[in-house]
């Protein structure tokens, strides 16, 4: 088959033991974005299957379309909203999904946690500019870090994920408290854990807030304007899922306002982030580009895995087959 492997950032995939896999097939790996689906059309039309890392392109009616030759997309992960399954199931593409492991993604969110409240970034920053203990050259905004210990870390979505973090946060002697449906916060307490009072009452409480949420219909802007400015000023909303979990515009405009007062994210609604983006130019904000699976364990796996099921379609026996609407 003639295969193409979309959004290859780093260049890495062609060094994974796991693409040896397709040393019978044609492979072309992409490592630049395209954008729009002309541009998209024109660089894929040729290809009889697609490997999608994540939700980085969106296959949509428009492009799917003019995609003469493409039989099988091959998702790494779980498909999350970005292909029009309707116009999939028209034509009559195979969508097979990958497997996925939570370790990557809880570590990234607790590295981060750790890092913006004993603000690291901005003392090692600093600190090649050769100043010592100097967290920010303003000294309203020079202040300490902080432990977490005893502090309330607040998990929205008990899931695979989120019950790791909140197992780090255990382990860090935090109080952890948990909210979203009432399946997870039945989990949550069967855990030891406390389910949030209210709505209200999670965010206010919240010194350290974390996002553990699928993106979907019902979760798409969950997070408002008014729930951030129930936060304290001195809290951390931390973000490693989706960032169209919150409103558009609020978590910027919330910072700007100083509730919460800080927010570490690796999630951005477009990416890769243009480097004008304001978020990268305020200093209580610390960023990272989507890291959360981009780890050498977990490429191995999620690809492994997406490899793998191209050699079963080819092979005339497909498996991990998505369940398409009725064309």
């Amino acid at each position: 088959m003639k295969i193409a492997v979309l959004d290859d950032y780093q260049d890495v995939v062609r060094r994974l033991d796991c693409f040896s896999m397709l040393k019978d097939h044609e492979v072309k790996v992409f490592t630049h974005t395209a954008r729009g689906a002309g541009q998209l059309a024109v660089r894929l039309a040729d290809f009889e299957a697609l490997v999608l890392i994540r939700e980085r392109t969106a296959l949509s009616r428009a492009l799917l379309l003019r995609l003469p030759n493409l039989r099988l997309v091959s998702q790494t992960g779980k498909v999350s909203g970005h292909i029009d399954l309707v116009t999939a199931a028209e034509r009559g593409i195979t969508i097979v999904e990958g497997a996925g492991d939570p370790i990557a993604p809880a570590e990234l969110t607790w590295a981060l946690i750790m890092a913006a409240t004993r603000k690291l970034p901005h003392y090692a920053g600093n600190l090649r500019d050769g100043l010592w203990q100097t967290a920010s050259m303003s000294w309203e905004k020079n202040t300490l870090g902080r432990k977490l210990k005893s502090r309330t870390l607040a998990i929205w979505g008990y899931g695979r994920i989120g019950r790791l973090v909140a197992g780090y946060g255990k382990a860090f002697g935090m109080d952890v408290m948990v909210w979203g449906r009432p399946a997870s916060l039945a989990a949550a307490q069967q855990d030891g854990l406390r389910a949030a009072a209210s709505r209200e009452a999670f965010f206010a409480e919240a010194d350290v807030l974390s996002l553990h949420l699928r993106l979907n219909d019902d979760t798409r802007g969950i997070v408002t304007a008014d729930d951030l400015a129930r936060m304290k000023p001195d809290a951390l909303f931390v973000n490693t899922s989706r960032a169209e979990l919150v409103a558009p515009d609020a978590l910027q405009v919330a910072l700007e306002a100083g509730r919460p007062g800080f927010a570490a994210l690796d999630v951005f609604e477009s990416e890769p982030l243009l480097p004008t983006s304001p978020l990268l130019r305020m200093e209580n904000v610390l960023a990272t580009p989507h890291l959360g699976y981009v780890e050498q364990d977990s490429y191995e796996l999620y690809f492994r895995s997406a490899f793998q099921n191209i050699l079963d379609y080819a092979a005339g026996t497909p498996r991990n087959v998505l369940a398409l609407p009725q064309a």
